[in-house]
């Protein structure tokens, strides 16, 4: 396996407990703050357009408290876009969002009005020394896209190779993703993986040559729930 893979700790489902009773508490700044204690290289956070976990005061104060520590995940909606360019986070993966989703589908659907909102987007957010992230599906024209769009790094969605209904289609799985990985690189661009991923699945892309980071979070927050958030961070870390 690679070594220094970094991990990006999902926090979103804090702020979802906290939802659920419309409390002040559990505090999304105190996760993210055992998160970096215990492991995490950085902290992932996605701002829907309902708001229904982390809302903008929880990106301006996360943001605020740890600058160059957070990895902001949104649309690529004008109100999004405005958002991300007030509270300036390190970087800022754009994804698709469905109205009803549970949680995101896939990665983008690209075509030319897509792509003109985005390159625009991209442009916008550079402009502010934002790096880009775009979530896309682990095929050759999804990278190709993303490199001529300007992104500076790609995130590989692996809900396929997490969902996949037996080792044949698993495996399948990791070799599009193995060579979607080679072709971004070959791109110069940086290359993440998330979606689905967990503590028996991550092995598999982690020893993926060229793979920089692993975007987790469902899967640490609902370990914590027996063993603690910095057992839950370090031993995903440990895998890594």
């Amino acid at each position: 396996m690679q070594m220094s893979l970094k991990l990006g700790v999902n926090i979103d489902h804090i702020a979802t407990l906290r939802q659920a009773r419309r409390e002040p508490f559990p505090d999304p700044v105190d996760a993210a703050a055992v998160c970096l204690a215990t492991g995490a290289d950085y902290i992932v956070v996605h701002l829907r357009k309902d708001q229904r976990h982390i809302n903008e005061k929880d990106v301006a104060l996360l943001c605020k408290t740890f600058p160059g520590k957070i990895h902001l995940e949104c649309s690529y909606t004008p109100e999004l876009e405005k958002a991300a360019l007030k509270y300036k986070p390190f970087s800022v993966c754009i994804v698709p969002e469905e109205p009803g989703e549970v949680t995101t589908t896939g990665g983008l659907k690209f075509s030319p009005k897509v792509n003109k909102r985005l390159l625009e987007m991209i442009e916008n957010l550079h402009k502010k020394h934002i790096l880009v992230s775009l979530f896309i599906s682990p095929d050759a024209a999804s990278v190709r896209t993303a490199a001529k769009l300007g992104a500076d790094i790609v995130e590989l969605c692996t809900r396929d190779y997490s969902e996949a209904a037996s080792a044949k289609q698993a495996r399948k799985c990791l070799q599009d993703l193995a060579l979607s990985t080679l072709l971004a690189k070959e791109l110069g661009l940086e290359v993440h993986a998330g979606h689905g991923l967990d503590y028996h699945n991550v092995l598999a892309v982690a020893d993926i040559g060229g793979m920089a980071c692993m975007n987790i979070g469902f899967a640490i927050i609902t370990r914590s729930l027996f063993a603690g958030l910095p057992t839950a961070v370090n031993e995903m870390k440990g895998l890594l």
